[in-house]
């Protein structure tokens, strides 16, 4: 099984920018959707952002423009650029690859990664 390590959260003022990565011990077939997801306290996780094997992306609504998904199938890395950033980005970070047919996740969910974003 593939296990998914994500890093490169911390703390930024708005306005400020970060980039997350999400660091695979393997490959993960190119049925899956590589996907950013946040949770925020009291919140449900939501998708962010995802990327396919094409390299086609979709993002949600409240960060189109602002962030940016990628991937880098070389290392097994994907990444998530993430500018402008706002309060409301405040979460905790996760990856995970869905299979774009059964909708099943890849892996178990790994910790994750914070991202306050506060003055």
């Amino acid at each position: 099984q593939v296990h998914l390590v994500e890093s490169g959260g911390g703390l930024v003022q708005p306005g400020g920018s970060l980039r997350l990565s999400c660091a695979g011990s393997g490959s993960i077939p190119s049925t899956y959707a590589m996907g950013w997801y946040r949770q925020a306290p009291g919140k449900q996780r939501e998708l962010v952002a995802a990327i396919i094997s094409g390299g086609n992306t979709n993002y949600a609504d409240s960060v189109k423009g602002r962030f940016t998904i990628s991937r880098d199938n070389a290392k097994n890395t994907v990444y998530l650029q993430m500018n402008s950033l706002k309060p409301e980005d405040t979460a905790v970070y996760y990856c995970n690859g869905r299979n774009r047919f059964s909708g099943l996740y890849a892996t178990p969910w790994g910790q994750g990664t914070q991202v306050t974003v506060s003055s």
